[in-house]
C-alpha cells in the first residue's frame, strides 16, 4: 500500500469542518464548519480565506449552475446567493418531533440533481433525499444512522453512499437518466471494534477509486473499484471528516478535519485539529457537478 503525506493548508480550527468542494469555474475551495454555521471560501491562490455565518447549521452545499448555492441545513433545504442576507428555504423533510436530527453530507450528481442525507444517531431513522432539476423532491433511502459521503463512478454506473453509524460505504447501481438506485451492497465495511474508526466523507477520482476520510482514523484511505485499500494519506489529526479534488489540474486532494469531542489533552497533542490540509496525489479527480434547478 502506498503512503502519502498531507500538508497543512489553513489554520481555521473548525469544530466540525466538512464538505470541501472545489468550484470548477471560480477555482476556489469552499467548505463548512457545520456546528458554527460557517461557509468558508478560499482565494484563488489558496493563501487566504473568508467566511459567511448562517443562523443554522450547514451540513452540505452544492454549486448552482445559475450561480450561488444549494444548502442542506438543520432547517431543511435552501438556496442562497452571496447578495442575499438569508437563505431561501424551500423543503424541510426533517421530522418535527426529533430536534436532534439534521441534514448532513450532500453532493450534486452527474445529472445535476442534489442529494443529501440526514443523521439520527439515537434511532437510526435518518434518510437520503434527492432534489431533481424539475424541482421534484424524493426520499431515496430510509433507516440510515448517519448518512454521509456520496460519490459517483466516472462511467455514471455506480453511486456510493456512506452510513457512518453502520461503518459501511455502500455501492448502488445508478441510473443516470432517472436518478434511481438499486442493488445495494457493501463496498467497504470497517470493523466495528473499540477503535471507533468510521468512514466519513468521500470523493471518487477519474480512475474510479474512492477516497474515504476516516473519523478517528488519522487518515484518508483510497480504495480501488473492488473496495480494496491501495493508498493511505496520514494526517496529524484524529478526526478526518471529508475530502475533494481540486487545483488547476484537479490533482490535489483537500481534506477537512474536526475538533468536536476532543479533550484538552487531545487538542494539546493535535494543535491542528479542525484545520484544512492538502495532499498532492498521482491521479486526478472529477470536476464538481453543478445543480441545475433554480
Amino acid at each position: 500500500m502506498r503512503n502519502l503525506t498531507a500538508e497543512h493548508l489553513f489554520n481555521v480550527q473548525n469544530i466540525l469542518g466538512e464538505g470541501p468542494l472545489w468550484h470548477p469555474l471560480q477555482h476556489r475551495l469552499y467548505w463548512v464548519d457545520i456546528i458554527n454555521g460557517d461557509l468558508y471560501q478560499s482565494d484563488e491562490s489558496l493563501t487566504a480565506f473568508t467566511k459567511t455565518h448562517f443562523d443554522c447549521q450547514i451540513g452540505a452545499f452544492g454549486f448552482r449552475k445559475a450561480g450561488g448555492f444549494i444548502l442542506a441545513t438543520s432547517r431543511g433545504f435552501a438556496t442562497w446567493d452571496k447578495d442575499q442576507s438569508e437563505p431561501i428555504f424551500f423543503w424541510n423533510p426533517l421530522p418535527t418531533n426529533r430536534s436532534y436530527v439534521r441534514l448532513n453530507d450532500g453532493k450534486v450528481d452527474p445529472a445535476g440533481r442534489f442529494w443529501a442525507g440526514s443523521m439520527d444517531t439515537q434511532n437510526a431513522l435518518g434518510a437520503l433525499y434527492r432534489i431533481d432539476p424539475d424541482g421534484s423532491q424524493h426520499t431515496m433511502l430510509h433507516n440510515l444512522g448517519i448518512s454521509n459521503g456520496l460519490g459517483w463512478s466516472p462511467d455514471c454506473q455506480i453511486m456510493y453512499s456512506t452510513d457512518s453509524l453502520k461503518y459501511r460505504i455502500y455501492a448502488f447501481d445508478y441510473h443516470l437518466k432517472s436518478g434511481n438506485i438499486s442493488n445495494q451492497r457493501d463496498f467497504v465495511k470497517l470493523p466495528m471494534d473499540n477503535s471507533e474508526i468510521v468512514p466519513d466523507g468521500l470523493c471518487v477520482d477519474a480512475e474510479g477509486c474512492v477516497w474515504s476520510a476516516h473519523w478517528n482514523g488519522w487518515q484518508v484511505m483510497r480504495y480501488d473499484p473492488t473496495g480494496q485499500p491501495i493508498s493511505m494519506i496520514n494526517l496529524p489529526v484524529q478526526r478526518v471528516t471529508s475530502c475533494c479534488f481540486g487545483g488547476n489540474d484537479r490533482s490535489k486532494l483537500f481534506i477537512t478535519t474536526a475538533r468536536e469531542g476532543l479533550t484538552p489533552t487531545d487538542l494539546q497533542d493535535q494543535p491542528n485539529a479542525g484545520d484544512v490540509f492538502v495532499c498532492q496525489t498521482n491521479t486526478v479527480g472529477q470536476s464538481a457537478n453543478l445543480f441545475e434547478y433554480f
